[in-house]
């Protein structure tokens, strides 16, 4: 992927960040609830007519709603998000200091979901029709159909409740990591087992395979060099947008675990109506997953040649 085609799909972000910013603006104005009671109520102070319209005022709450729209677009063009409703503070920090945790556990949910589904996607190919790929169908059926927060709470009864050897939740060592971290990358396991067992076997079926074997290459290496490498084009895909959806969509894990992640934020101010916050969530959110997009795009060109001379 040429330099060109990078600037582009940069390019290309600018109108998906102004549709994002719009339609979550919109939802959350049309959500039930006022900001200004619930900023006052956080504030520990009685909301009364009077307090509730002096801080309308103040926010800007009291103009219409495209006035407050572009007001915020055009603060967001020279980077400021704004200061959160609810605590006063800047909404850029409040989001960059969260992102870290939020990051971590989308790191280790994927590592977990890679190291489980590589062996097993591989070895129920290899082995197609042989208990090993019977099982692996059957912890991949559980595994995806099993909700997050159903599983993360099983664990937390098993792991913490019961045993007693993890936290119940928090943010602090390694070991307030695993239970979070297990919940969301079971699911993914899942889904990324299935993908490369079919790519797997897609790929042994292929002619250049049968050429491999009968120049006498040995299994191991037939799978090892020739298959495993053009199989896994097609799960680099699912870990790019599984990355953006563990990074944007771990919100319910967060809220369980009491994880101190942006996911949580969101929640929080959601139920608060802190306009800016959400708004500031959306636009790092839907950066975030365009730009791991593009870099799975720009891995694609280094590990298949044939990727890299379409795109110049």
């Amino acid at each position: 992927m040429t330099i060109y085609h990078v600037l582009k799909r940069l390019f290309h972000l600018v109108p998906v960040l102004l549709v994002v910013s719009a339609v979550t603006f919109g939802l959350i104005y049309l959500a039930p609830g006022d900001p200004a009671v619930m900023a006052l109520r956080a504030a520990g102070m009685e909301p009364d007519a009077e307090a509730v319209e002096q801080i309308r005022h103040d926010l800007g709450l009291d103009d219409p709603v495209l006035v407050q729209y572009f007001r915020w677009l055009w603060r967001t063009l020279h980077g400021d998000l704004g200061r959160s409703i609810r605590t006063g503070k800047e909404v850029s920090g409040e989001l960059l200091g969260r992102f870290p945790a939020t990051m971590a556990l989308a790191l280790a949910a994927l590592a977990i979901a890679m190291l489980l589904s590589f062996p097993l996607g591989v070895l129920a190919a290899v082995r197609k029709g042989s208990v090993m790929d019977h099982a692996s169908r059957v912890m991949s059926l559980a595994g995806a159909s099993i909700p997050g927060f159903f599983l993360g709470i099983l664990l937390i009864q098993i792991f913490a409740v019961k045993l007693k050897v993890l936290p119940v939740m928090g943010y602090g060592g390694w070991r307030h990591l695993v239970l979070p971290a297990i919940t969301l990358g079971l699911g993914m396991a899942a889904v990324y087992t299935r993908m490369l067992r079919a790519g797997v076997l897609e790929i042994l079926g292929e002619d250049f395979i049968r050429v491999a074997r009968a120049k006498g290459l040995s299994e191991a290496r037939v799978v090892g060099k020739h298959t495993i490498r053009n199989a896994i084009l097609p799960t680099m895909t699912l870990v790019g947008t599984g990355f953006g959806y563990l990074l944007g969509g771990a919100v319910i894990v967060e809220t369980i675990f009491v994880w101190p992640g942006v996911g949580k934020l969101a929640v929080d101010a959601i139920f608060n109506r802190d306009y800016p916050v959400v708004q500031g969530y959306a636009l790092l959110m839907t950066l975030v997953f365009v730009l791991v997009n593009m870099a799975v795009d720009i891995a694609y060109t280094v590990v298949d040649p044939r990727v890299r001379v379409a795109a110049e």
